[in-house]
């Protein structure tokens, strides 16, 4: 009797995490042409689960890919992308925990921001929309400095 209500409650228990993860909005992010390097690998599972204090990771359709916010205005990021050259936009950002990281940033005429990775293969590649950047600034790609320092940098901003 104790041991069928015990398969009762978890089934029950195993049915209600299965019905939550069906509701979860997935965000479509194209893999990188690199995404299969075993870096990436790391990479991913060091990504944190919150940006900038209320950005909310969110799951993803894509290998070596992760997403925060929402559908439609999600903050994104893949590994494996191309490496980029030397870049007079090449920017030192600092952690606040004694980590850095060397990002090209870029800008479209949108308002779409892009951070690439610089001096690191493979290199990370963090897309901002501008429904982002309504309400919060970009500082929160320091939140990422755990991640991507993964890939040992054999480059620095000049």
């Amino acid at each position: 009797m104790l041991a069928a209500r015990f398969l009762a409650a978890s089934t029950a228990a195993f049915l209600t995490v299965v019905a939550l993860a069906g509701c979860a909005r997935t965000i479509g992010v194209e893999a990188a042409p690199h995404a299969a390097d075993p870096k990436c690998a790391e990479v991913m599972l060091a990504v944190p689960d919150e940006l900038g204090g209320d950005l909310p990771k969110v799951p993803t359709d894509s290998q070596a890919t992760a997403a925060w916010g929402e559908p439609g205005g999600a903050v994104t990021m893949r590994c494996g992308v191309a490496q980029l050259g030397p870049s007079a936009d090449c920017q030192h950002v600092d952690s606040g925990d004694g980590t850095a990281v060397d990002w090209i940033v870029t800008t479209d005429d949108k308002g779409t921001w892009s951070f690439v990775t610089y001096g690191r293969e493979p290199a990370v590649e963090v897309v901002v929309p501008p429904a982002v950047t309504e309400d919060h600034s970009t500082s929160f790609i320091a939140d990422l400095a755990s991640a991507v320092t993964q890939v040992p940098a054999t480059k620095e901003c000049q």
